[in-house]
């Protein structure tokens, strides 16, 4: 998949838990959406992209990353 795409995927549902005012809470549904409804290739994708430096995706989008790994 083009990582542009996984990307922009990453940052918008970032951007529907930004509005969470637990941080930990956002990460953590962050983290929880990834896991549960992108495919693993995805994921790999995605985690691959950060551990690479990819500095695109927002602090609570790559903080959930993390987790991921």
């Amino acid at each position: 998949m083009d990582k542009s795409n996984l990307i922009k995927m990453a940052n918008d549902i970032g951007s529907f838990f930004k509005s969470e005012p637990d941080r930990e809470l956002a990460i953590q549904g962050v983290e929880q959406h990834i896991r549960h409804f992108w495919e693993p290739r995805m994921r790999k994708e995605i985690i691959e992209y950060l551990n690479n430096g990819g500095t695109d995706l927002l602090d609570i989008v790559a903080e959930a990353v993390k987790k991921l790994a």
